[in-house]
């Protein structure tokens, strides 16, 4: 096998030396799941702060999302190489280099003082984050004996959700009692310990200087990406394609898109290999990963204006009530450890998509007088649907596809995942902007004095449609109810998206024996 091919596929388990004391297990787990929760800890650590970080920098309510979608959008683009780093420079070199960068990177976004610094240095962030978990994943399959590894899987796994349950109340509580910037500064402690320890405790793999990448296909795609994100963020700032920028960024991402799909299918060695997408299971597997991180991540995205800005929630509050999400996903997930195997893992995924569902039609219904704990329930049920899609959607994509490819596909499948998650956010972002505006008109067409509630209302000095502070009054209630409409319709889009996707659960294929797959090589 060549090894551009070995490289592309990420980082391979190798075997641990015998004379590696067994003591040091326990040391090597806990300073790569330092790492992990590092990372994981800000996908969602930041979601509290935007309103605050928002103030601090002078962005507008679309802008500010680019401190999320950035640092997704970088952390999809360096994913899949991170085997070729890993081979071409050793593996401990790159998650220590990895450990550094992300701290500092931290650091920065810190001190950051304006949008396009803490954007830049978001970016910086998920560059260097990016590897952690798969390196972080392939050492902890290294020194564990096949056995075992079912329960470093598991603490793996939830190692990676811990992020997503503490993220928004560490976040909430940082941002209410001392500063936004602690958000980011917290990775200093963790990122120190994580590093000492694997300076200490992690043995070197050997280099291969000759390991090669195709860094033409790998540079359309994350030329196509990073276009196709800029497209999102700023098309509803300048009216889409009105703007010569826009066309610009678009007319980009197509012939990036373009030039990638031409080299992967006719080229050899490429950084996709097309025989993935002949397997059933894998294609249908990629199209559910991304309404998966659409719906997640995305909708997370909304909690945090409709908290603060529409409900008032102080900012710990706001992450408590959105903790218990995570909770949901973690519970879930070790119960899909038990069924796995002994249920159809078609009749799971329905199950979590059900819920899903249910989540978001029951927030179509929410107003900013919901009651905490409609909130804390609808959340939880929200976590549990993911916690029921995840482990046996990762399963059933990878069942039929061959050992040989399954590297590929990991990569590729938690890059569907991540794009999801940065087109999710920008979309429903830029559909709140613009239907916020449309229904402010809709409902401000019926505020007229031949209104004969406003007749009513006009008996109300405060609310006075004839006196500059009744009209500023009048005009704050009609943003409200528009930006509450278009919230509504957001979640309906993710509601209508879940059970748009349930028809293609029928179309997976069930394998022979699933119980003897090593899901080790498939979790990340």
């Amino acid at each position: 096998m060549s090894a551009s091919a070995t490289a592309a596929r990420g980082p391979a388990p190798i075997a641990i030396p015998a004379f590696v004391p067994v003591a040091n297990r326990g040391a090597i787990t806990a300073c790569v799941i330092l790492a992990v929760i590092m990372q994981a800890l800000d996908t969602t650590i930041a979601n509290v702060a935007l309103p605050h970080i928002q103030g601090d920098v002078a962005a507008s309510a679309d802008q500010i999302n680019w401190v999320l979608t950035s640092y997704i959008v970088a952390a999809a683009i360096m994913t899949p190489p991170s085997g070729f780093l890993a081979a071409r420079f050793g593996r401990k070199r790159v998650l220590l280099a990895a450990i550094i960068g992300f701290v500092i990177a931290s650091m920065l976004c810190g001190m950051a003082q304006s949008l396009p610094q803490i954007v830049g240095f978001r970016l910086m962030q998920g560059f260097f984050g990016a590897s952690l978990v798969p390196l972080s994943q392939s050492i902890l399959l290294d020194i564990y004996a096949p056995e075992e590894r079912g329960s470093a899987m598991a603490l793996f796994g939830v190692s990676v959700m811990v992020g997503p349950v503490l993220g928004p109340v560490i976040g909430g509580w940082l941002t209410d009692n001392i500063s936004w910037r602690w958000v980011f500064y917290i990775n200093l402690p963790i990122g120190l310990a994580a590093m000492l320890g694997v300076m200490a405790f992690v043995t070197e793999t050997k280099s291969n200087m000759l390991a090669k990448l195709d860094w033409l296909g790998f540079g359309m795609l994350s030329i196509a990406i990073a276009s196709l994100q800029m497209f999102l963020d700023r098309g509803e700032q300048l009216d889409w394609f009105s703007s010569g920028e826009v066309q610009i960024e678009a007319l980009i991402a197509a012939c990036s898109f373009y030039i990638f799909f031409v080299h992967t299918f006719t080229g050899e060695n490429t950084f996709v290999k097309p025989r993935l997408f002949l397997d059933r299971n894998f294609s249908v597997g990629m199209i559910f990963i991304f309404i998966v991180g659409v719906t997640y991540l995305a909708s997370m995205s909304l909690m945090t204006p409709y908290l603060q800005t529409l409900m008032g929630y102080p900012v710990v509050t706001a992450g408590l009530v959105m903790g218990p999400r995570g909770v949901g996903t973690m519970v879930c997930m070790f119960l899909m450890g038990r069924l796995i195997g002994k249920v159809d893992t078609r009749i799971l995924l329905l199950i979590g998509l059900g819920l899903t569902a249910w989540a978001m039609y029951d927030m179509t219904a929410w107003t900013p007088d919901v009651s905490q704990t409609r909130i804390v329930v609808t959340g939880f049920v929200q976590g549990s649907g993911l916690g029921f899609l995840f482990v046996p959607l990762t399963t059933v994509t990878f069942e039929t596809l061959s050992a040989s490819l399954r590297g590929d596909g990991t990569g590729l499948y938690n890059l569907s995942r991540n794009i999801g998650s940065s087109v999710g956010i920008s979309v429903v972002s830029a559909l709140l902007t613009e239907n916020t505006q449309v229904n402010h008109a809709n409902i401000a067409a019926y505020v007229t004095p031949f209104n004969p509630a406003m007749r009513e209302m006009a008996s109300s000095h405060a609310m006075h449609p004839f006196s500059a502070s009744g009209l500023t009054s009048i005009d704050g209630m009609v943003t409200q109810q528009a930006t509450v409409i278009s919230f509504i319709d957001d979640f309906k889009l993710m509601m209508i998206m879940s059970l748009a996707v349930m028809p293609l659960v029928f179309l997976l294929r069930k394998a022979q024996q699933p119980q003897k797959m090593d899901h080790s090589a498939v979790m990340e």
